[in-house]
């Protein structure tokens, strides 16, 4: 992230792009992740979608540290997702999860048990208003080349809510258009 000022495409996955988002629990602990960091740490966030393995986000930092608040982003999630799967009584996959975890993180020597989160992001800064907008389609457009919905204003967790002013958001952004 060269540009601290820059506003930027990012997506990050779960390790072996293992589906841990498909129980609410989940998705709403990355959802008041998200208000927090766009209330607390500085973080300007123009568009979102929570897929089952995987993040989509259109931020930019006030604070001029991308990278910086990205990172504080995965490392706070990671341990309360962790958490929660772990504490969670009906999570039926919780062994296999937490196993999955513990395997990626003895790949790595800087961690010392579970890692969850790949650690390539791999962010992409925006450049023109043309750029933001396709990037921002592609976001919204996941959910339906997925096949989890028909239409993207229909995926709970999306920015794509936001953009056609449903009644129903679960978290509230910068617009740009």
């Amino acid at each position: 992230m060269n540009n601290p000022e820059g506003i930027y495409f990012v997506s990050f996955a779960t390790v072996y792009w293992v589906d841990v988002f498909v129980r609410e629990i989940y998705f709403e602990a990355i959802i008041k992740a998200l208000a927090f960091c766009c209330k607390e740490k500085g973080m300007i966030l123009y568009g979102y979608c929570i897929m089952p393995s995987h993040i989509h986000l259109l931020f930019q930092a006030k604070e001029k540290n991308p990278m910086a608040l990205l990172q504080s982003f995965k490392k706070f999630t990671a341990k309360a997702l962790l958490k929660l799967i772990s504490e969670n009584q009906q999570e039926s996959r919780k062994e296999w999860l937490l196993w999955m975890f513990e395997r990626a993180g003895k790949k790595r020597a800087n961690i010392q048990k579970y890692q969850f989160w790949q650690h390539h992001n791999q962010p992409i800064e925006i450049y023109s208003e043309k750029y933001f907008d396709q990037k921002l389609d592609y976001i919204h457009q996941n959910p339906v080349v997925s096949g989890f919905v028909s239409q993207a204003e229909d995926w709970k967790y999306s920015s794509a809510k936001n953009y056609v002013n449903c009644q129903d958001i679960v978290l509230e952004i910068e617009k740009l258009i």
